[in-house]
């Protein structure tokens, strides 16, 4: 597991390899990864959007932008966290991921960016 705090605001990354399989006859890895968001500040905050940089070991980096995470932009009151789940697909068994959350303080209204430490996706069976 990775983690930041950015802000007052703590990101918790842990990643699992989700197996291999065929898409337009290229073999895919499959990275499944599991992110927590904890407000350890005194303000409310909202995550807005956002932003991240997928490294393939056999490809260029892909940059992802969105609205929200998994469809929800959630509201975190102080104390309270956020987790949810998602994934990506990649043309090697080696990769990673980095980039950063838009979000807004409640109490005076600044936008702010957290960062997403980098986590690295690894195949187990392609490690040494």
């Amino acid at each position: 597991m990775v983690q930041q705090v950015t802000k007052g605001i703590k990101i918790s990354v842990e990643t699992t390899f989700e197996g291999t399989f065929y898409r337009n006859y290229k073999v895919q890895f499959a990275f499944g990864y599991k992110v927590t968001i904890e407000n350890q500040s005194k303000d409310s905050v909202q995550l807005n959007s956002r932003h991240w940089k997928i490294y393939d070991a056999l490809n260029k980096i892909e940059m992802v932008d969105g609205e929200g995470v998994i469809g929800k932009k959630p509201v975190l009151k102080p104390g309270e966290s956020h987790t949810y789940n998602s994934g990506c697909l990649l043309t090697s068994p080696f990769g990673a991921m980095e980039g950063h959350y838009n979000m807004v303080n409640f109490s005076n209204t600044g936008k702010f960016k957290v960062a997403i430490p980098t986590f690295k996706l690894n195949a187990p069976f392609a490690l040494n």
